[in-house]
């Protein structure tokens, strides 16, 4: 009689667990390496040509590391290897990083750590790649921060600014120690003022000066230095600050009484206007204050003011203002804010007019009510452009109009809550900036406008980076031919312009005047200014610390399913007790 072997009970032991690991499938993972030639992210920013440079080494390491593999430069931008010395203005990671993970293999990272993005960089990531830090040591500096002040100003206007500067690392025998902030243009001092040391950090003052010290009207570069403090990196010891000096505001606002409307007016009209902008508030009947200091003006000097300029913005009592816009010979806008009909009213879609054109592409529907609407007055020769309806229902009634009577443009808006689109910001804040862009130009557009195309986003850029533009004109954004006066003289350069109408430009450091044929005026023309000053120069602890990474190992997951020789297995196992059965005689 035949028996069941120990043999047998093994095959089909051992084909059962096949079958069931199987039908468990369990996953698990391994590190694959990636190729032997890594691809080097170098530390292209100028911190690494700064005081204790460290640039030399860190060619020399990641050509080493490379082996003839790829080097991609890292800073503001990412670009291909070259060993000229670095240029970039920022230390950013994150898109190199992201791109080299992208493409695959091995990463290693040569830098001096200092990284302004670190929050950024994506932990994964970080921990993959090889780091190789070549610290910078660390030294005493004074540097200057930044400037804040006016862009434009008129002749009898002082000038304040507001200057942030500070100390990194503390000195030996420091303590106490004080410095002067010096400002100048040309050569020619304008201000100066003593200011305490911090032993590290930032502190900020005032420097206040009549604009009349500026030798000559127009745009002026000004430059800001801290002196009499010996550092060792001399390159952030001092900013550039550009502004323009009118003879005369060339835009007037008049507040009778003030409110929240005549604010956000007179923020978004020196924003859009780019003209020097005063304004005066009517807290009492027949007494004028200027707006910005609250400080007592005459009644003949606001009313020569608003005869002098090119645009006056009236805003408050009807009856006031009626007063006040007799004989204005410039544009006038005359916005009334009381004795309207309250209410949501919102605005629709604008009529055919000359600004329909800018006004165009605003998301009307998304736009919070005004609160009030006054009736306008009845003249045929005048000229809707903004219309709105009670509760979205009824007949709509126009809220803004315009019209020009000997030679003189006037533009009327009767709606009052207005200011409530540029405080909610967003798409909100851009139509309220459009619109009231669209009626500045209009009203300057009359002979005395400058009707300008593009317009600069930053006046000063640090070293390394770019400056800004921004299209401003009424058309499609297009390239734009300029002309640029700077320290090497005169030069051609072209701003592309993209989608969303910014353009930027990489220059030297130093001021330039810049001049653009055709638009509004004869063409466009001012001042920009790149610095020497870049926050690379200043010593900054390391955010990132040398590490071995993964080796360009990436973590792949494999099923027992994927594994074919556990199906061989089975196979091989029932099919080896069949036959050994067949052989025994067992069924």
């Amino acid at each position: 009689m035949r028996r069941l072997t120990l043999g047998l009970v093994l095959l089909r032991a051992t084909g059962i667990l096949a079958l069931l690991l199987l039908l468990w499938n369990p996953v698990t993972s391994r590190a694959v390496p990636g190729g032997d030639r890594p691809l080097v992210l170098l530390d292209a920013s100028l911190s690494m040509t700064g005081r204790a440079a460290v640039w030399r080494a860190a060619l020399d390491t990641a050509r080493a590391l490379a082996r003839g593999g790829l080097i991609w430069r890292f800073g503001d931008r990412v670009a291909a290897f070259d060993s000229t010395l670095p240029a970039e203005g920022a230390s950013r990671l994150a898109p190199a990083l992201e791109a080299a993970a992208a493409r695959g293999g091995s990463i290693v990272i040569v830098s001096d750590g200092e990284i302004t993005d670190r929050a950024a960089l994506p932990a994964d990531l970080l921990r993959r790649a090889r780091l190789v830090v070549l610290p910078r040591p660390g030294f005493f500096d004074a540097f200057v921060a930044g400037v804040e002040g006016p862009r434009r100003v008129e002749a009898t206007d002082t000038i304040r600014l507001e200057v942030s500067y500070g100390t990194t690392r503390k000195r030996e025998g420091g303590r106490g120690m004080r410095g002067t902030i010096l400002v100048s243009t040309e050569g020619r001092s304008l201000a100066s003022h003593p200011v305490p040391l911090p032993d590290s950090g930032v502190l900020s003052t005032e420097l206040a000066f009549p604009a009349s010290r500026i030798p000559h009207p127009g745009w002026s570069a000004l430059e800001v230095r801290l002196d009499g403090v010996p550092d060792s990196e001399p390159r952030d010891d001092a900013r550039v600050f550009v502004l323009e000096v009118s003879p005369q505001p060339a835009a007037v606002l008049l507040a009778a009484p003030p409110s929240w409307e005549s604010r956000f007016l007179a923020r978004t009209l020196g924003d859009v206007a780019r003209l020097p902008l005063r304004a005066y508030a009517q807290v009492e009947a027949g007494h004028w204050r200027d707006a910005a200091t609250l400080a007592p003006v005459a009644d003949a000097v606001v009313r020569r003011a608003a005869q002098q300029a090119r645009l006056v913005a009236l805003v408050g009592d009807p009856a006031t203002l009626a007063g006040l816009a007799a004989s204005l010979p410039g544009g006038l806008l005359v916005w009334p804010t009381s004795g309207g009909r309250d209410g949501d009213w919102y605005v629709g879609t604008p009529p055919a007019s000359p600004l329909a054109g800018y006004l165009a592409g605003i998301p009307w529907d998304s736009l919070p009510p005004a609160s009030a609407v006054m009736e306008l007055p009845a003249d045929t020769t005048a000229v809707p452009i903004l219309q709105a309806q009670l509760a979205r229902r009824g007949v709509s009634r126009p809220i803004a109009v315009l019209g020009e009577r000997r030679g003189q443009r006037r533009v009327t808006l009767a709606a009052t809550g207005l200011w409530r689109w540029g405080f909610r910001g967003g798409a909100s804040d851009v139509a309220y900036r459009t619109l009231i862009g669209a009626i500045t130009d209009w009203l300057l557009g009359g002979g005395e406008g400058r009707g300008e195309r593009f317009a600069p986003v930053t006046y000063e850029a640090p070293n390394g980076l770019p400056l800004q533009w921004r299209w401003v004109g009424k058309n499609d954004p297009q390239d734009v031919a300029l002309t640029l006066n700077g320290p090497g003289g005169a030069r051609a350069d072209t701003l592309h312009f993209d989608a969303d109408g910014y353009a930027e430009l990489r220059l030297a450091p130093g001021t330039y005047r810049y001049a653009a044929p055709g638009g509004g005026g004869g063409g466009e023309r001012g001042l920009v200014a790149v610095e020497t000053y870049s926050d690379e120069w200043r010593p900054l602890p390391p955010a990132l610390a040398s590490q071995p990474g993964l080796g360009g190992a990436r973590r792949e997951s494999l099923a027992l399913r994927d594994r074919w020789w556990l199906f061989a297995i089975a196979i091989a196992a029932f099919a080896a007790e069949w036959a050994w059965r067949r052989r025994q005689g067992l069924p």
